[in-house]
C-alpha cells in the first residue's frame, strides 16, 4: 500500500522555490531542499525524482504566482504603457522587504550555460518567449509600428525586463524607476 503524503506539496515546493531564487540552482543542494522544504530526501526523491524535478516543479509554481501580473499584461488594452505597467509590477512582485531578488527564471539563465541541463534551459526559454509574445501582442495594438520594428522592440523590450531583473538586485528603487522611465521613452 503506497504511503500517504505527510506535507502539503504546494507548501514545500513553495519554499523550495524561495530557495532556488534566493541562491541559484547550482548552489541549491539535496540537503538545502530537504532542510527548507521541511521533508526529508526520500521524500524528495519519491515526489519529484531529483533536484532538477523539485526545481521544474518550482519554476511552475513560480509561473502560476508571477501569472498575477502577466494576466494583467495579456488582458491589458494600453499598448505600450500595458508594457511598462508590466515593468513596475514586475519591481513590486520580485520584492522581498526592502530587498529586489529579481526573477527567478533570470537568475537561473545567468547561472547556466545551454550546454548545463537542457531540459531546465528549455523551459526557462519558454517562459521568456511567453513574455516576450506579450510584448508583441502588446505593440500591435500601435498602428504606427511595422512587423519589423514590432518583433526589434520586442527583443529589446524582453532584454530590457532581464536586465531589470538583474539590476533590481542592486540598484535602488529610483533608479530602477528612472531605467523603466528612460526605457520607454526611447521606444
Amino acid at each position: 500500500m503506497p504511503r500517504k503524503k505527510q506535507y502539503n506539496e504546494e507548501e514545500v515546493i513553495k519554499k523550495a522555490m524561495g530557495l532556488f531564487w534566493r541562491n541559484g540552482y547550482e548552489a541549491t543542494s539535496v540537503r538545502m531542499l530537504e532542510k527548507e522544504m521541511g521533508i526529508n530526501q526520500f521524500s524528495i526523491y519519491a515526489s519529484f525524482k531529483n533536484k532538477e524535478g523539485v526545481f521544474l516543479e518550482s519554476l511552475n509554481y513560480y509561473k502560476i504566482q508571477i501569472q498575477k501580473i502577466t494576466s494583467k499584461l495579456k488582458n491589458s488594452n494600453n499598448g505600450i504603457e500595458g508594457i511598462k505597467n508590466y515593468f513596475n509590477d514586475f519591481l513590486e512582485f520580485s520584492k522581498e522587504g526592502n530587498l529586489c531578488k529579481g526573477c527567478l527564471v533570470t537568475n537561473t539563465v545567468n547561472e547556466l550555460k545551454n550546454t548545463d541541463n537542457p531540459v531546465i534551459i528549455n523551459e526557462l526559454v519558454s517562459f521568456a518567449e511567453n513574455i516576450r509574445t506579450l510584448f508583441v501582442s502588446n505593440l500591435k495594438q500601435d498602428d504606427k509600428r511595422d512587423e519589423i520594428q514590432i518583433e526589434q522592440q520586442a527583443d529589446y523590450l524582453l532584454n530590457c525586463i532581464l536586465g531589470l531583473s538583474v539590476s533590481s538586485k542592486v540598484f535602488n528603487y529610483k533608479q530602477l524607476k528612472n531605467t523603466i522611465e528612460v526605457t520607454f521613452k526611447n521606444l
